[in-house]
Order: C-alpha cells, then structure tokens, then sequence
C-alpha cells in the first residue's frame, strides 16, 4: 500500500477576504470626511458684538444654507464655484422644497467689497429670502476683543 503525500498544499479561497478589505475602504473614505468644507482664503470680519451660534440653535432638518463669498466676488458653497445664476436656480429649488424661512449664512470675507455682498442679498431678495444672516469670527485672544 502507498503511503499518502502529506505535503499536499491546501488552498484558500481570497476572494471573501478581498471583498472584505474593499467594503472596508470604502466605509472609511466615505466616513473620513466629518469637517465642513470652508473656503480657507476667506477672512471673516471680527465677530465681537454678535451673538455665538449655539448647538441649540442648528436643527437638522433645517441644516442652513452657507454662501461664501471671496474678495474677488467670487461665490462658492462647499468649495464649489458656483455662477450668480446658478446661485439664483439653488436657492429657488430650496425655497420650493423647505419654504422661504430656512437658515441662510453668508461666510464674506473681510475685504470683499459690499458691491459683491449687495449683489449676493439682491439674489436672496428676487427669491423671496429674507433672512439672513453673516457669518463672523470670534477670537478670544484678539487684541480687538480685549477691554
């Protein structure tokens, strides 16, 4: 009688593994990106008078709308660029889904010239937005704060 080959290999199957690994990274590219994403050129004015935005005060069925707005005029949410008209067809497709009183924050920076802030109000205006409110920076540490 022969005697069996234990040395035979014995094989495994990858692919369980491999699809594990996959949904994995997915879950953690999609889950890794927590922060807002603010436009980082934008200096906002100095915030010292104005009232601080609380945990209280954001209801997540009604996240408020964030325009920023560079120095240049230049308009984006989120990092994307966004043209007055596509602005413009935005907040009309927001005003017909969650009404006109939803929370709307204009982030300018500080040494945008009014002329581009009036012309992002006169958009909110022609869309029946009249709230709004700005976006400002409170420094403790600012020598502006100290008295």
């Amino acid at each position: 009688m022969a005697r069996k080959d234990r040395s035979q290999g014995c094989e495994m199957d990858m692919t369980p593994m491999i699809d594990i690994v996959f949904q994995l990274i997915i879950f953690f590219v999609v889950t890794l990106k927590m922060t807002k994403d603010f436009n980082k050129d934008i200096q906002l004015e100095d915030g010292k008078h104005g009232p601080p935005i609380t945990s209280e005060d954001y209801d997540p069925k009604r996240a408020p709308f964030e325009i920023e707005l560079d120095k240049k005029g230049n308009i984006t949410i989120a990092n994307l660029a966004l043209s007055d008209a596509t602005l413009r067809t935005l907040l009309r497709n927001r005003v017909s889904r969650m009404g006109a009183d939803f929370p709307l924050l204009i982030r300018a920076d500080k040494n945008t010239p009014h002329s581009h802030v009036k012309r992002i109000m006169d958009i909110c205006t022609e869309e029946k937005i009249w709230k709004l409110s700005f976006v400002a920076m409170y420094d403790p540490k600012s020598k502006n704060n100290r008295k």
